[in-house]
């Protein structure tokens, strides 16, 4: 306890990083401040109480946007217009060749592409939230004076320019805060229903489900504890370095390592797979007056606990883990990289043998990787067939559970990583860096 004490106290009295903190908590606060400030005209009371939208995609959009979403506030759609637009280009500088020049261009090219970013982000939200509209704001709940086209046309404009903000936001957090904005945004808008999801499982469980309800939370610690070794695990690849002689000076022979992470496609195979299982369920309905066939499709893949849902789900986790990590990591490149730079695996020829060897590598770690995805995405419909509450079961695993171990985790490096340096600038403010070179010096 006296240690994490020291801790806090250490990170607050580097002036920088409590600025930074500071700044990161006061965005935060104005972004969470914005999901309860509703659209001019539209009934907040009876949007609280809207259940219509508590499942399928718009049950995991409000999810990750704290309740955004079904509140109808003028951060409906929050940053995920921007998200679908980072998507679109960065599948766009794999398969066109203009993107890819863009991006070896350096600082200059990742200007470029940040601003078609942000000019598809415009485009995709403004064609969202016609949809957010039509779809999840009945005609009901908006008053009579209201509606209309005027009602439409603002109400796009305002989740645009909501979405903007947001936007805004998340890249001043990552300037002048800590951690990753975007991320940081997704991340609290997840915990902020944490607490409600925790005290609906209780009130559920009652006094006779006490020991159960105690069991279920330490199910959920070594979940995340899982989660954490998975996100952290790696594997390193050995790298030697070829020994130069430039002048009286001899360059290179360490030997490093090259990194592969076990789950290098993170959070985004889960988020592919689910956008496409609300397909069958949508077409099925097409016909289901018609075909009890399709009637009975729809409503197996309405029901996310069912077993043709999971089976079919898990299957596609583990296909877009391949094809993301694919798209991710480039053995080709790397290879050349390493060749440039006078570096080879040992026992390894350069060239295209490393490359094979790279890419071995990542498809023998990517397999246990998407297992383990697979595994993750479908623990919350388990927890429900244990009469988890589905508020609470979605922290068991799933998408909700991934972000916030990964910002989680980022966001403690960067503020190791200030400690360090705050630790390094204590030794040399005491002299004891200096009085060491004098004496390197003097030998």
């Amino acid at each position: 306890m006296n240690k994490l004490i020291k801790t806090f106290r250490d990170i607050f009295s580097i002036e920088d990083l409590r600025e930074r903190i500071l700044n990161t908590l006061l965005f935060l606060a104005v972004y969470r401040l914005g999901s309860y400030i509703v659209l001019p005209g539209v009934d907040g009371g009876r949007m609280l109480q809207n259940e219509n939208n508590a499942e399928g995609i718009f049950g995991l959009l409000n999810t990750l946007l704290g309740g955004a979403f079904n509140n109808a506030s003028i951060f409906g759609l929050s940053i995920m217009p921007y998200i679908s637009a980072s998507i679109v280009l960065q599948l766009l500088t794999v398969a066109v060749p203009y993107f890819q020049k863009l991006q070896k261009e350096g600082e200059s090219g990742r200007k470029k592409i940040n601003q078609y970013t942000r000019v598809l982000t415009i485009g995709i939200c403004l064609a969202q939230s016609a949809a957010y509209i039509a779809s999840n704001i009945p005609a009901e709940f908006i008053y009579p004076e209201f509606q209309g086209t005027l009602f439409n046309v603002s109400s796009m404009i305002i989740l645009t320019a909501g979405t903007v903000f947001c936007m805004w936001m998340g890249e001043k957090i990552t300037d002048r805060g800590i951690g990753n904005g975007i991320s940081l945004l997704i991340m609290v808008g997840i915990i902020s229903r944490f607490p409600g999801a925790l005290m609906n499982e209780a009130r559920t469980q009652g006094v006779n489900g006490a020991l159960i309800f105690i069991l279920e939370l330490f199910v959920l610690f070594f979940v995340v504890m899982g989660v954490v070794i998975i996100t952290q695990a790696v594997r390193q690849i050995p790298i030697q370095y070829a020994k130069q002689i430039i002048g009286n000076k001899v360059y290179g022979g360490q030997r490093q390592y090259l990194p592969i992470k076990v789950n290098s496609a993170g959070v985004m195979p889960i988020i592919f797979a689910q956008s496409l299982m609300f397909i069958p369920a949508f077409i099925a309905g097409l016909f289901r007056e018609s075909s009890d066939i399709a009637n009975s499709i729809g409503v197996t893949f309405a029901d996310f606990t069912s077993w043709q849902y999971n089976v079919v789900f898990a299957t596609l986790i583990i296909v877009f883990t391949f094809f993301y990590t694919a798209i991710a990591i480039n053995p080709n490149q790397i290879a050349d990289d390493m060749k440039r730079n006078n570096g080879f695996v040992p026992g390894i020829k350069p060239g295209p043998q490393t490359s094979e060897h790279i890419a071995g590598v990542i498809d023998r770690i990517t397999l246990p990787g998407a297992v383990f995805l697979a595994i993750i995405a479908i623990l919350p419909s388990i927890a429900v067939k244990f009469n988890v509450t589905r508020d609470f079961s979605q922290f068991f695993g799933g998408t909700s559970l991934l972000i916030m171990v990964g910002v989680i985790l980022d966001t403690l490096q960067q503020v190791e990583s200030y400690l360090l340096m705050k630790h390094y600038e204590g030794l040399m403010k005491t002299g004891k860096f200096n009085e060491a070179s004098e004496k390197v010096a003097v030998a």
